[in-house]
């Protein structure tokens, strides 16, 4: 089968952009470096298999602090004075690795799409090169060093390249070989390279949105577009509990005490409410359920207000990177009625939780006198938690 690699070369400096927070390809886009967002575009396409990052030899710990591993990321590559040397460098760490062709990418294009990286791709032949492009669509004026209008340019036939450029990987090579043993280093882009070595160039149809981050401007309309195409972190979780009814004179439900004829059973106070609640909470992080928490065999937790449990969950949930978004809690019992507790109830779990009472819904219903809970034995609860969690959330999340 044939390997197609990608050299990301991610070498520069960035001085156009300014000094201020570093090279331009590991600084932050809604949540991820420039880099992890361009690298992601080639890991998760299915006809890459070899992602080569190509970075300054002083770059080692910001990279290694904005990347996260991929099976398809090699370990990357020291690269060179001018972009054509640090180029030469990740083809010359990908041919070793037995691939037949070669995508070339800038690190500072985070947007390119799958169908851009499939248009290069099956542009590749025997001695040509295959060059993304996008028409020229504005008036181009050319002008004097002073400024001084000179004429205007026809647009006819004008392109502007982009990246990937895709090679076969013999063909890059020998091109890129070629141009240092003639002592020339500084050519802008690779398909320049293999055009003065004597290789054809085809342009594929780019895409307008795959821009490099060159200046503040750039960087600014790249902060934009990735915080509109950004996918909220939103997780549910639902928890269920039951309790006994036993002889007794109150009833303990979503933090309120009401008087009953009958008193839930339990280690704890039994509120059955605030045990599905805690689970459902605990559930949007994955850490188990109340009992792993607060287990029934500790004495500890012997007749235990339920408020401590949820306060547990909530700031679980927060440490996590959590925003409590939404409480929903279903009881299910013949009795008492929970209509007149109905307000008070939200507002109480609300002061828990410590989220406005307008996210908190407390609701009942019977179960039509049928099983256990028909016929009261015991109270039921349903509840779902609704959490949204911030891109920068722990990595185990």
């Amino acid at each position: 089968m044939n390997k197609n690699a990608a050299v990301i070369v991610a070498a520069g400096r960035g001085e156009r952009l300014g000094a201020t927070g570093g090279p331009k390809q590991y600084r932050m886009l809604a949540g991820k470096s420039v880099l992890q967002r361009t690298l992601d575009c080639f890991t998760k396409h299915p006809a890459i298999d070899i992602v080569q990052v190509v970075i300054h030899p002083d770059d080692r710990a910001l990279y290694d602090a904005a990347v996260h591993q991929h099976e398809k990321l090699a370990d990357p590559v020291g690269g060179g004075v001018t972009r054509q040397q640090s180029s030469r460098a990740g083809i010359e760490a990908v041919a070793a690795k037995s691939c037949v062709n070669v995508l070339i990418h800038d690190a500072a294009r985070p947007f390119v799409s799958a169908q851009t990286i499939d248009n290069v791709l099956s542009g590749i032949a025997s001695g040509t090169c295959a060059l993304p492009a996008c028409a020229v669509s504005d008036t181009l004026k050319r002008a004097k060093d002073n400024g001084e209008f000179v004429e205007t340019v026809s647009r006819d036939g004008l392109h502007f390249g982009q990246t990937p450029q895709g090679f076969v990987m013999t063909d890059a090579l020998t091109a890129h070989k070629k141009a240092a043993e003639n002592n020339l280093h500084d050519f802008t882009d690779d398909a320049a390279v293999g055009e003065w070595a004597g290789l054809s160039v085809v342009l594929v149809e780019g895409d307008r949105n795959n821009f490099k981050i060159t200046t503040q401007e750039d960087m600014a309309m790249a902060q934009q577009k990735a915080d509109k195409a950004r996918i909220p972190d939103v997780r549910t979780g639902n928890g269920y509990d039951v309790h006994q009814l036993i002889p007794g004179k109150t009833v303990t439900l979503c933090g309120i005490e009401i008087p009953h004829t009958k008193s839930l059973s339990g280690h704890s106070d039994a509120d059955v409410g605030l045990h599905a609640l805690t689970d459902a909470l605990l559930g949007t992080i994955g850490e188990g359920d109340i009992g792993s928490h607060f287990p029934p065999s500790d004495e500890k937790w012997k007749n235990a207000a339920s408020d401590q449990f949820l306060i547990h969950a909530t700031e679980l949930v927060r440490g996590a990177g959590g925003s409590i978004t939404n409480l929903d809690i279903t009881l299910i019992c013949e009795a008492p009625k929970i209509g007149p507790h109905r307000q008070e109830m939200r507002m109480r779990v609300a002061e828990i939780a410590g989220i406005d009472v307008n996210r908190v819904s407390v609701k009942a219903t019977t179960n039509e006198r049928i099983g256990f809970v028909g016929r009261e034995e015991g109270i039921a609860a349903i509840a779902t938690a609704t959490v949204v969690f911030s891109s920068d959330s722990p990595e185990k999340l």
